[in-house]
């Protein structure tokens, strides 16, 4: 073995005993949500960078991290970091995620992981040697471990067609504001960018199968006048083929009176049907011919690849957070060399700002079908 491959190995070693030092880019909620999550798994949060660079001491103080920064060059040059978690606004996304990962750090990225294409390929190139993950952390609800398992053992036969939605109100009012109405910051689209993109990954992770062709429309129901880059859309709608023939409605919406995050997903299948409601995510739906059954989260029941993101005993509901806390920690089993089954990457990121694009191009065309880039 060579000097070079001793190091390397070294390195690894070290990497997989010793507690992992993370820091975060942004500490507003989703900051806030990840730094709960890394410390769940064992890491120390030594870092964190503010929006504006006179709030670097609240920023830490925000997420418990152990120091504040002005700005990301200033973390990159002193932290000797592992991880570097980015919960900024979208259009920051892929140049905070390329620096980090120049620097030599693994990263944690929230979606989209950008505004376009163009750049998405780009940060999913720059990550070819370092671990790079996206949170699409619905695919860790044990029960949507449960229907993937179901659907790959063939339990609903011949598949013909999905319906869904994800449904939220808290941009519902004319006064509801937020930096995300602003295209400058939050990019070009907002609702499906935002969790048309959730619903689009969970589908395509559970199934196995690709949207391959789509046709859109998008509405505009209040409109704001926060930045002067356009307006972005509160709804969405999509129908889709996916690459087995499978046919698909979506609907998406922001403005959906007292809908707060109902991510909901239901397969037909010619033995069998599933349903899935993130709202409801203790249970999973089977509807046969003969009748239909609630499949509850029971550890004792449940298939191998589901049980193990069981946290609590059946009856113990599980959430959001725990969702979160598990992609967080199998990102760090993966950056400990472990290879974690499921775990959404940039890969995946592109896919999610692939789709989003031709949302946006089919609606902008009067809903003209159009293909899916794989």
């Amino acid at each position: 073995m060579s000097m070079a491959d001793l190091a390397t190995a070294s390195d690894g070693l070290e990497t997989k005993q010793r507690t992992l030092r993370v820091a975060i880019v942004g500490a507003g909620f989703m900051g806030q949500v990840h730094a709960e999550a890394a410390r769940r798994a064992g890491a120390s949060v030594v870092a964190a960078v503010a929006s504006r660079p006179d709030r670097a001491a609240a920023a830490a103080s925000a997420i418990g991290a152990a120091n504040g920064y002005p700005d990301l060059t200033a973390l990159l040059d002193d932290a000797e970091i592992d991880v570097l978690h980015v919960c900024t606004p979208n259009a920051s996304h892929a140049p905070v995620a390329a620096a980090a990962l120049a620097a030599g750090a693994h990263v944690i990225c929230e979606k989209p992981l950008a505004t376009g294409a163009t750049e998405a390929a780009a940060l999913e190139a720059a990550a070819a040697d370092r671990v790079a993950t996206v949170p699409f952390v619905y695919r860790f609800h044990p029960m949507v471990r449960e229907l993937r398992a179901r659907l790959a053992a063939g339990e609903a036969g011949v598949v013909s067609s999905v319906t869904g939605s994800y449904l939220q109100d808290w941009l519902s009012r004319p006064s509801d504001d937020d930096w995300r109405v602003d295209a400058a910051l939050g990019g070009p689209s907002r609702a499906f960018a935002d969790i048309g993109s959730h619903w689009c990954d969970l589908f395509e992770f559970v199934t196995g199968d690709r949207i391959a062709r789509l046709s859109a429309r998008t509405a505009v129901v209040h409109e704001r006048t926060r930045g002067d880059r356009g307006l972005t859309e509160d709804v969405a709608s999509v129908h889709f083929l996916t690459a087995a023939g499978m046919v698909g409605t979506l609907v998406v919406s922001q403005v959906a009176a007292g809908r707060k995050n109902r991510l909901q997903l239901e397969i037909s299948g010619a033995d069998a049907s599933f349903g899935f409601d993130q709202e409801d995510p203790e249970r999973l739906w089977v509807g046969r011919r003969d009748g239909g059954q609630t499949l509850l989260r029971d550890p004792a029941t449940l298939h191998a690849s589901a049980a193990r993101y069981v946290r609590l005993p059946a009856g113990h509901a599980q959430g959001y957070q725990d969702c979160f806390d598990a992609f967080v920690a199998d990102t760090y089993r993966a950056v400990r060399g472990e290879a974690p089954d499921g775990l959404p990457t940039f890969t995946d990121g592109l896919r999610a700002v692939r789709i989003t694009d031709t949302v946006l191009a089919s609606a902008t065309s009067d809903g003209t079908w159009t293909e899916v880039p794989t």
